[in-house]
């Protein structure tokens, strides 16, 4: 499944807010979500954001908040959910004000952001991941997103195989998994 770069950043960047921003398993382990000064790093890696800019405490807060809600929609659309998916992004796209609106960048020619140019940084981004996974949602394409299947596990995933048959969020999932289980045949 191929997605435009602008569209592959939107969802790229709403699975590392969710996986980086949330409470919960992974891969087999309990994963406590980083706080003060660790969340505000946590945000510009999973942003990509320029050194140039510094994100604040109170955006990495706002974010964590969004992530949460991100989080419901992979859970409800993974649990086939959709009404409930679909609920949760609206509200979020409400608050976040999210509006398609053509940005120039002198780099890169015209973009389509989903927010106001004066937004801040959380406020931009939020509409922005919502507005991707409405996408997909929308366009028939809410069995993209998933919870990862393997045991003490919650990391979220955007699928994007041609096939559709992702199940895992990371490969160190999957062969935990298929260890797991190689060995429990072996055990009979």
């Amino acid at each position: 499944m191929l997605f435009d770069s602008h569209m592959q950043a939107l969802l790229e960047a709403s699975v590392a807010l969710v996986n980086d921003l949330t409470d919960g398993r992974a891969r087999g382990r309990d994963y406590t979500a980083p706080r003060g000064p660790e969340r505000c790093r946590a945000v510009e890696a999973a942003l990509s954001v320029p050194a140039r800019y510094t994100v604040t405490q109170g955006e990495a807060d706002e974010l964590a908040g969004t992530a949460q809600r991100l989080r419901a929609v992979f859970e409800a659309a993974g649990g086939g959910r959709l009404d409930d998916a679909a609920e949760t992004l609206n509200a979020l796209l409400l608050a976040r004000g999210a509006r398609p609106q053509l940005d120039r960048d002198p780099d890169r020619g015209w973009q389509l952001h989903f927010h106001g140019r004066d937004d801040s940084l959380a406020v931009g981004w939020g509409a922005g991941c919502a507005t991707g996974l409405a996408v997909l949602l929308g366009g028939g394409l809410a069995g993209r997103l998933g919870v990862c299947a393997a045991t003490a596990c919650d990391r979220v995933y955007v699928d994007t195989s041609r096939n559709s048959a992702r199940q895992f969020c990371s490969t160190a999932c999957q062969n935990r998994t298929k260890a797991a289980a190689f060995r429990a045949r072996q055990a009979r």
